[in-house]
């Protein structure tokens, strides 16, 4: 008898934590469409802050262009599927870490419950920096180079669909590498990482994010090491940040040890 009450607790357990996993799903799916529609409704305004930074960056190689080209109307649909979703993924993320939070808070302490909550603006706002440094900073410089290393041998007609593929191959990569310092936080108050383990490897981080940074970045030396270099710094904050939190979990533990 008690071994069929505990398969029968078990199957409850079980679907209870299936019924929980589906709400928060359905309210971040349910969030995201919202924003995807927000996007579709203000397209031509986000659509006209990306082309006055591409007109500036025309006007400034003097090749002014005004209009990018489109090769037929699903190339239309594309870029406002896409630009809506940038919207609708940059909303809901801390929507999404907030659901995630929730689902899992019943397993953590008090403390570590109010220690995770505070990483979600942090995760949101890095997300935000890295598509702003992308864009701002590292994008004109490779846009920049790219046209005038083929303006004298073909003739430029920027289309679209290859405008906007290649604002998003700059930017999100960074969006996603600014939350490796907070990912990295979170692992070491943890414990699953170690201030120590990531000084070890870091001759192989090294070599990784300068292939990344070759990846993302035209065939050029210097734009690649101008790319990798972010990464890079981004690694040894991580690092110095591992080390803070490290010390301040080795403090407590000693003061529970003294108190003890």
């Amino acid at each position: 008898m008690e071994q069929d009450h505990n398969s029968i607790d078990k199957e409850m357990n079980v679907t209870e934590h299936l019924g929980e996993l589906r709400k928060r799903l359905i309210i971040t799916i349910s969030v995201f469409i919202l924003f995807f529609i927000g996007g579709f409704i203000f397209i031509e305004e986000i659509f006209q802050f990306f082309m006055q930074g591409f007109q500036e960056r025309s006007k400034e190689l003097g090749n002014e262009i005004t209009k990018l080209t489109v090769l037929g109307p699903f190339d239309v649909l594309w870029v406002y599927i896409t630009l809506a979703s940038i919207i609708a993924v940059a909303g809901t993320l801390p929507i999404l870490c907030l659901q995630v939070w929730l689902f899992i808070k019943p397993a953590l302490t008090p403390k570590e419950q109010k220690l995770s909550l505070s990483y979600i603006p942090a995760i949101f706002l890095l997300f935000i920096g890295g598509l702003s440094f992308g864009y701002f900073l590292i994008q004109p410089l490779i846009f920049d180079f790219l046209v005038a290393l083929g303006e004298d041998m073909f003739t430029m007609m920027f289309t679209a669909d290859k405008y906007f593929s290649f604002l998003l191959r700059i930017t999100l990569p960074f969006a996603i590498f600014f939350e490796i310092p907070i990912i990295v936080m979170f692992l070491t108050s943890l414990g699953i990482v170690e201030p120590g383990l990531l000084r070890k490897i870091r001759k192989y981080a090294y070599f990784v994010l300068i292939i990344i940074g070759t990846i993302i970045s035209p065939p050029d030396f210097i734009l690649q090491i101008v790319v990798a270099i972010p990464l890079i710094i981004l690694y040894e904050v991580s690092i110095i940040l591992s080390s803070v939190v490290a010390r301040k979990q080795a403090r407590k533990m000693e003061d529970i040890s003294t108190d003890s």
